[in-house]
């Protein structure tokens, strides 16, 4: 029997702009005129092997019409990945500013409304205290950031990134759709049959053999050189001149990513450097929290959003 398909409320737009030599791909709900003082640009940013049609079921929930653009990462979905063997935290800030100034989207000199997901989340927590007078609300879904670390793991972090490269990055192709869908539902059982069944196309592509390849670059799993400076990350995090709101699964467990290098503690310790922040846990929900819980996430955006 075929799985049901989920079917959209909204629909997106496929856009493609270039972006620092790079053809990026984004998707847009409303377009400009519905652009208010008020009720400004919404800009939503995924997570770390994820791609811009993962918030569908969230915009399709959002009770009142605005214009929202979710952009590809490079090297995500259809966005180009640009050749590169790595990944660095710096050129996602510079893909975003440039995203802001692009003249084709009625984006440029307006203040948004910026959302993050996971990795997402930690890149616009660091442009929101970069360019604070860009941003009127933020949200932060998740978006943890990684366990601190000290300049004496330098070496070893160096000596791991450098037998990555000489080895060929891969990720494992699937048979069909509905594996495709299984691997969704399998990172993630909160995932509805018929919201996996509806992403699976969106987050894969089928290749000259008939498989289907996961649209990411392989590149993203190699570690990344570069150690994480807390102390450089709170400084971005002090300069937040926007409102943030903070959401969380109920079902997620920090321990499972970093075990003891990064206790919970630890993030409330950070996240306190933030000037004004509200929070929200939401329930039943993990760290896919915009599929398991779109509507209660909209309602919870619509109050902060004003």
């Amino acid at each position: 029997m075929t799985a049901p398909v989920y079917k959209p409320r909204r629909s997106a737009r496929s856009l493609f702009v270039d972006l620092r030599g790079l053809r990026y791909h984004l998707l847009a709900w409303g377009d400009a005129s519905l652009v208010t003082p008020e009720r400004p640009p919404l800009v939503l940013l995924h997570g770390w092997m994820d791609v811009a049609a993962s918030f569908q079921f969230m915009v399709d929930a959002l009770e009142a019409e605005r214009y929202v653009i979710a952009a590809d990462w490079r090297g995500f979905g259809l966005s180009e990945a640009g050749g590169s063997d790595s990944y660095w935290l710096p050129d996602y800030l510079g893909d975003l500013d440039t995203l802001l100034d692009h003249p084709e989207l009625g984006l440029a000199g307006r203040s948004v409304d910026l959302l993050g997901h996971s990795m997402g989340g930690n890149v616009v927590m660091l442009y929101a205290g970069i360019r604070p007078e860009r941003i009127r609300r933020l949200i932060n879904l998740e978006g943890f950031g990684m366990p601190a670390t000290v300049p004496e793991q330098a070496p070893k972090r160096y000596r791991q990134w450098l037998d990555e490269l000489k080895e060929p990055a891969r990720l494992k192709p699937y048979d069909s759709l509905a594996d495709v869908a299984a691997r969704l539902r399998k990172t993630n059982p909160l995932l509805p049959e018929d919201k996996a069944a509806w992403l699976a196309p969106h987050w894969s592509r089928q290749d000259e053999s008939g498989q289907w390849q996961i649209l990411g670059d392989p590149a993203h799993k190699r570690v990344n050189p570069q150690l994480y400076r807390v102390d450089e990350v709170l400084a971005c995090w002090r300069q937040i001149a926007a409102p943030l709101l903070w959401v969380q699964g109920d079902r997620t467990e920090m321990e499972k990513w970093w075990g003891h290098r990064y206790p919970r503690s630890e993030f409330e310790t950070r996240l306190a450097a933030v000037p004004k922040v509200e929070r929200h846990v939401l329930s039943p929900a993990g760290h896919m929290l915009h599929h398991d819980q779109p509507e209660a996430l909209a309602r919870r955006l619509e109050g902060f959003l004003g």
